[in-house]
């Protein structure tokens, strides 16, 4: 877990991808799990996200090795060392103490949360929360959501292990700074390719309030047509999602790519005066030494419109905001750690194609 005085919170969020039944042609193959906060929730009320949350001292617990393979790696493939001048991403690099290594505990919460928020279950052997009657699959998701322990219970009962080595590492947010008032986390994105038809999802009608499976492509039409809304980095990663119509060929990429690890992004906030932009690491705005504890209290503004920042820019690793429906992601530098850069959506129509 991180250190005491970290401004930021470990968290892990899982994209679970699975074969969809058959669709419109050009649709791709597959579809994604997402769903929608509450609008009483503090921390993005409303809006459509991949399921996840922080993690728990009980996703550390020793006791996990009851049922996973024998530490350092406990069965999943070792991550190649970082090229030199680059360190692996802290949150992937701390340990608990417990003989547990993070990217494990942090798979284990992943897949804690998608079976607390969509009533999803991923093990090995499976034994799909199907498995369960209603009646007892609501009460184990009410005992895991007030007691992360009983996630480790459950899978006692069902003799069987979450299944960690089905997730691959993808990618690692911070939360911005500043903004000492704002939850900040340090959150793993793991992509989890699912071969057979899509599991029953069902929300809580609590924390969460809807579940809806959909393509990368459906969701960001969904999005233009504001029948829903993401945060810039669920809108980045479904973006760079839709580099991949078939499930096949997300899933060795995936499997190839994550052996690489990945880079850790805290996005820095340029505040134009009509809009912001979110400057990602190889920007030529971004900071050479960004804010991370959000201590300085650094605010970057300018009296500039965005039109006229990207018309003067050259080299872009940014996410355009005018609003919370209108984003648009302009990347022309090379992706780190054999990773996509993103198909760049852009929902106000503005041309910048030529610098990209």
């Amino acid at each position: 877990m991180p250190a005491g005085g970290s401004p930021w919170r470990a968290a892990a969020t899982l994209l679970l991808a699975a074969r969809r039944p058959a669709g419109p042609r050009g649709r791709g193959d597959y579809e994604l799990l997402l769903v929608q906060r509450s609008p009483a929730s503090g921390f993005m009320p409303g809006a459509h996200v991949f399921p996840g949350g922080l993690a728990d001292p009980d996703d550390f617990s020793a006791e996990w090795l009851e049922l996973l393979p024998a530490p350092p790696r406990c069965g999943l493939p070792a991550v190649k060392p970082p090229p030199p001048g680059r360190a692996r991403a802290p949150l992937f690099a701390a340990g608990s103490g417990s003989g547990l290594p993070a990217d494990v505990a942090l798979r284990l919460c992943a897949l804690r949360e998608a079976f607390e928020e969509a009533g999803v279950l991923l093990a090995v052997p499976e034994r799909g929360a199907e498995a369960l009657p209603e009646p007892e699959l609501r009460e184990w998701r009410r005992r895991v959501r007030e007691e992360p322990g009983g996630f480790l219970r459950l899978c006692r009962r069902l003799r069987c292990a979450p299944d960690i080595w089905g997730l691959r590492e993808w990618s690692n947010w911070l939360t911005p700074a500043p903004g000492a008032q704002r939850r900040r986390y340090d959150t793993a994105f793991y992509l989890c390719c699912r071969e057979r038809r899509p599991p029953r999802a069902r929300h809580d009608g609590g924390e969460v309030t809807a579940c809806l499976w959909s393509s990368p492509s459906e969701a960001i039409e969904r999005f233009k047509s504001r029948e829903i809304w993401f945060p810039p980095p669920q809108f980045y990663e479904l973006c760079r999602l839709c580099n991949f119509s078939s499930l096949q060929e997300l899933n060795k990429f995936s499997s190839d790519r994550a052996l690489e690890g990945c880079e850790r992004w805290m996005p820095v906030m340029l505040t134009a005066s009509d809009g912001s932009v979110q400057l990602l690491p190889g920007d030529e705005l971004y900071p050479e030494d960004p804010d991370y504890t959000g201590e300085k209290n650094v605010v970057l503004s300018t009296d500039k419109k965005v039109d006229d920042l990207m018309k003067e820019g050259s080299v872009f690793h940014r996410i355009v905001i005018k609003n919370t429906n209108n984003l648009a992601i302009y990347v022309n530098i090379q992706a780190q750690y054999k990773h996509v850069n993103p198909v760049m959506v852009n929902t106000d129509f503005s041309d910048y194609s030529s610098k990209l």
